[in-house]
């Protein structure tokens, strides 16, 4: 005949522990499912909570289930082990959401599409570069108590203190380059050298950063190729961040033209083209002699522009028309190679050919008195 008091020590924590766990379970994926596709905020949390909690209540229930059953010994040491790695599993996802739905929520409050983003851009990039560090960090955290779990593991970790200075030795210098990174990405969130969609020059390559991940950089270059660079190397090597503080830009458009070209006329013409061209910002519009050769003059036509991009447009329009006009109005302005061939003042007239009277070779009494 069965011990109906055995059988109810554990049948009654174990079977409150499993209705519960499925009664949260079934109301946290039907919260879940609920509010799938809304987008207020309310929504938002509980759809990062309501999946990892389906799962990490009904485990910590029979956890806490276990401990009020009268198994002892090592199984039960065995299954409340599985059952905290699993509770710290789902921890672990929890966490991890709600670090990336905090990422999302500041990254929707700060949109870079628009055209003053300076502050939205900071606010981005040190947002994605920090959350991507403490998810790694809450990662980490979870993988090292899941292991502290097992004796095993424990064994390692006193052998390796027991020789931590070759083991700590050997690690640092293997793990150089991750440290390295990450502390190069925690550098770059404070001190912000680099912001997404910046415009920057990297080993002589124009581009935007269109990505800063955990260990690297993801520069889109101007023909749509993608230059990936260690977070480490923006730390450790200058480059050109074009937008650092604005994206004003100047622009510069150079022609060598002629002595006689009518300066006042290019510069009129300059302004011209300037005002009626969308991308100049009315900031900057100057033409200036730079330099002269003794062939041709230099002129630099100096414009402005809101962005990088704009400003090379506005390059090659000011070319393209300034030399149309000079070409229309003004051709003499135009470079031209100048030889003049002639004979000098005061030289001897040049010897006839076919005269063997004027061909002779000089003596000794040339030049000599007579």
């Amino acid at each position: 005949m069965a011990d109906w008091t055995v059988i109810r020590a554990y049948a009654l924590p174990l079977g409150a522990a499993i209705v519960a766990g499925f009664v949260v379970w079934t109301l946290m994926l039907w919260l879940f499912r609920r509010t799938r596709g809304r987008d207020y905020r309310r929504a938002r949390i509980v759809r990062v909570v309501s999946l990892p909690l389906a799962f990490f209540l009904p485990l910590l229930f029979l956890w806490m289930a276990l401990g009020a059953t009268p198994l002892e010994g090592q199984a039960l040491q065995v299954m409340q082990r599985q059952l905290h790695v699993g509770v710290v599993a789902c921890l672990t996802w929890l966490l991890v959401r709600a670090v990336a739905a905090g990422e999302r929520a500041i990254l929707r409050n700060h949109p870079i599409e628009v055209a003053d983003n300076l502050a939205a851009r900071r606010v981005q990039t040190q947002t994605r570069v920090l959350s991507r560090v403490l998810m790694g960090v809450i990662v980490l955290f979870g993988v090292a108590t899941v292991l502290l779990t097992f004796p095993q593991a424990r064994q390692v970790g006193k052998t390796l203190l027991a020789s931590a200075g070759i083991v700590g030795l050997v690690a640092g210098i293997a793990a150089k380059p991750v440290f390295g990174n990450l502390i190069a990405g925690l550098q770059i969130a404070l001190t912000q050298p680099i912001r997404l969609d910046d415009v920057v020059i990297v080993e002589g390559e124009w581009g935007r950063i269109e990505e800063i991940g955990s260990s690297y950089v993801v520069v889109r270059i101007w023909d749509e190729r993608r230059m990936v660079v260690p977070l480490s190397w923006f730390i450790e090597n200058p480059f050109q961040n074009w937008t650092r503080r604005s994206a004003d830009l100047l622009g510069t458009a150079f022609l060598w033209l002629d002595y006689r070209t009518p300066v006042a006329a290019v510069r009129a013409e300059l302004e011209r083209i300037c005002r009626q061209s969308p991308l100049w910002d009315g900031r900057v519009c100057v033409t200036q002699v730079t330099e002269t050769s003794e062939q041709a003059i230099q002129v630099r036509l100096l414009v402005s522009a809101r962005n990088s991009g704009d400003a090379f447009d506005l390059r090659c329009i000011v070319r393209e028309r300034m030399v149309d006009f000079l070409m229309r109005e003004h051709p003499a302005a135009l470079p031209r190679l100048r030889a003049e061939i002639g004979r000098q003042p005061g030289a001897p007239p040049r010897a006839r050919q076919g005269d063997p009277g004027d061909i002779r070779s000089p003596g000794a009494e040339d030049g000599a008195p007579a």
